[in-house]
């Protein structure tokens, strides 16, 4: 797989690029993954909806073509779009997925943090009081509050189109947090997002992509 660092560039432009290369690969095209962060931008899914979307103000919304709701891309967090042939590489969707989830989660035990998955909510999530703490999440999910004590720290949005893949996963490292009050995160109404630096870890963006890419590189 061929890992392209993109740095700082505009989120349109790189969906329309995603996009052309998936439509113009073919059987013998070689996977990449590309990252990269973005300006200030808000991404509304497939499935979205424009009530989750509260208070966008000067920033921009782009409608994609990936899953899920609404979420925000800015300075600080890192992008990660992996663009392969499943069926090249034998991987059925949900199994994509879960390999997304667990390179996120093994970047974030690089920095010394639990990253923990939430059922039927893509993502990765951290617990607010100890994100350090190695315990198991335990018990039923609170009814009317399934993300109680959690906070969001990678989201998720994919796209396959004839069994190749783009859009990717949001890795927040240290940003400017005050968007994601402006919408509902992931189309959840209170959901707290944070990022490495207000869990309490010091790492730079380009180190946090470095061990992001090679934890992706490994698994898929």
């Amino acid at each position: 797989m061929q890992i392209r660092q993109l740095g700082r560039v505009d989120y349109l432009p790189t969906y329309e690029a995603m996009q052309a290369f998936t439509a113009a690969r073919t059987s013998d095209t070689p996977d990449e993954l590309w990252l990269c962060e973005h300006p200030p931008v808000f991404t509304q899914g497939l499935a979205g909806q424009a009530s989750h979307l509260l208070a966008p103000g000067a920033i921009p919304v782009v409608q994609t073509n990936r899953g899920g709701q609404v979420t925000y891309h800015g300075p600080g967090q890192v992008m990660a779009y992996p663009l392969l042939d499943l069926q090249r590489r034998g991987y059925f969707v949900k199994e994509y997925v879960f390999k997304l989830e667990e390179s996120v989660i093994r970047t974030l035990a690089h920095f010394g943090v639990t990253g923990h998955r939430v059922a039927g909510a893509p993502g990765i999530y951290v617990r607010l009081q100890d994100p350090f703490s190695h315990a198991a999440l335990a018990g039923p999910l609170h009814p009317h509050d399934p993300f109680r004590g959690l906070g969001k720290i990678s989201a998720l949005g994919i796209k396959v189109s004839r069994h190749c893949t783009y859009h990717g996963a949001a890795l927040n490292v240290a940003m400017d947090l005050e968007p994601f009050d402006r919408i509902n995160p992931c189309g959840y109404a209170g959901l707290k997002t944070v990022d490495l630096s207000t869990i309490g870890v010091q790492t730079t963006w380009d180190e946090a992509a470095r061990v992001l890419g090679e934890q992706l590189a490994a698994r898929l």
